[in-house]
């Protein structure tokens, strides 16, 4: 019943600027923690951002300074600032939502995840 959708992943130089974005759609759910992962070819997921439902941020070491997550509560939607850009970036880069839903408890939490969206750092 919830979908997410990531969009704004493609080819860019390094030292260049992508915006992903995150829309969750559906009915009957509420977002709460929300966060953006990555996965390189060879190499294990990783958590890159995480935004809480109280605003609080992370990062990853490797993007602090780079990359900026943020939220826009009225819209269901996470996104993704991504500056700098270097090719060890290049990666499938994940949408990730814990989510009520409506018909359980508020205090059960699902985790659900976009399709991926490609980012790829190339000169």
């Amino acid at each position: 019943q919830v979908r997410l959708v990531e969009s704004g992943g493609g080819l860019v130089q390094p030292g260049g600027s992508l915006r992903l974005s995150c829309a969750a759609s559906g009915s009957g759910f509420r977002l709460n923690d929300m966060g953006w992962y990555r996965q390189a070819p060879g190499k294990q997921r990783e958590l890159v951002a995480r935004i809480t439902s109280g605003g609080s941020t992370s990062y990853a070491d490797s993007v602090k300074g780079r990359f900026t997550i943020t939220r826009d509560n009225a819209e269901n939607t996470v996104y993704l600032q991504m500056n700098s850009l270097k090719p060890e970036d290049t990666a499938v880069y994940i949408c990730n939502a814990q989510v009520n839903l409506s018909r359980y408890s508020s205090s059960v939490s699902f985790d659900y995840w976009g399709q991926g969206t490609q980012v790829t750092v190339s000169s």
